[in-house]
């Protein structure tokens, strides 16, 4: 098969979950080989009903594990990781941060030090094939902020666990690149949606699967929260790009938004939701402001990502 990883060996974390999963399928069409740590899959999950069970190499991995996860590496002779294994689950990390930040801290290091090597400190780590490595952060790592679209170079001060969690793994990823000279990079996505998404906590799968039931979508804040949406992908499409650029030495340890740049409120995304599936309710706004543990405003500056990597979402909203 001819594409630009073809014969590639690629580590896919959390390619079982909605982002993951088009990533996955994305790279098997540009030949790559595909390498899946298993966790459990849902009968109705994108990654199999599109087949990709049957497509990708799945190994046996805790992604706390860093012996096993070496051994991976090694042994499926890995070139480039997608590091997307996450908790998402903004509530489920307010409810019970310790799961969170193992998954998401102590997941991410583990993983970095699998592909370094291991080796101590003072030294560069043992050699392992891993040539590129890409790391999924959030524009949830900013925080709350007055100074919007978000850039870049704007600091990093979450408040919340999940916030706080995304954060952390986004200086550790970076800090591999200063220390070690590894070729890492660290995506900062939007709120990414699209088919394939069965996470009802978030807004358009919600919302979609009320409208095709016949149903009011229901809105848990007051409607006015604004968000950057991101079709998913465009989402697949950014990670590429930032893999692509650690070829390129001097990019290494950068962070890279992706988003359309656009503010919606939630309530205005749900009048198009209402408006795309043709139905004549209105929404059902149940919150008083802004839930506890979310951000009030956020869309991202994604600048850079257009300017220096020739990345740009071809999706609108509509």
């Amino acid at each position: 098969m001819s594409g630009a990883y073809a014969g590639t060996p690629v580590l896919v974390t959390g390619a079982q979950g909605f982002i993951g999963s088009w990533l996955a399928e994305r790279l098997l069409e540009q030949g790559a080989r595909v390498v899946v740590p298993r966790r459990d899959v849902p009968a109705s999950s994108f990654f199999r009903s599109r087949g990709l069970e049957q497509r990708c190499d799945l190994v046996h991995a805790d992604l706390l594990d860093r012996d096993v996860l070496e051994r991976i590496v090694n042994e499926h002779e890995v070139r480039v990781v997608f590091h997307l294994a996450a908790q998402t689950i903004v509530g489920t990390a307010n409810r019970a941060p310790l799961s969170t930040w193992e998954t998401n801290v102590r997941g991410t290091y583990t993983l970095l030090e699998a592909c370094r090597g291991g080796a101590p400190a003072s030294g560069g780590g043992r050699e392992t094939p891993v040539e590129r490595v890409v790391v999924a952060s959030s524009d949830k790592a900013y925080g709350a902020s007055d100074t919007l679209p978000y850039r870049e170079d704007l600091p990093l001060r979450p408040s919340y666990p999940y916030d706080v969690s995304k954060a952390c793994a986004d200086m550790i990823a970076r800090s591999y690149a200063e220390t070690y000279g590894m070729a890492v990079a660290v995506t900062r996505l939007a709120n990414v949606y699209g088919p394939g998404d069965l996470n009802f906590s978030r807004i358009v799968p919600d919302a979609a699967r009320a409208l095709a039931e016949g149903r009011r979508p229901v809105i848990r804040s007051d409607g006015s929260p604004e968000r950057d949406y991101l079709y998913v992908a465009d989402a697949v499409e950014a990670y590429l790009a930032v893999a692509e650029s650690l070829r390129r030495p001097e990019l290494r340890g950068r962070a890279w938004n992706a988003g359309v740049g656009e503010p919606v409120a939630v309530l205005e995304l749900v009048r198009r939701l209402i408006a795309a599936a043709g139905r004549d309710v209105e929404p059902d706004v149940r919150g008083m402001g802004v839930p506890d543990g979310e951000i009030d405003r956020q869309w991202l500056d994604s600048s850079a990502l257009r300017g220096e990597l020739g990345w740009a979402p071809e999706r609108s909203l509509e």
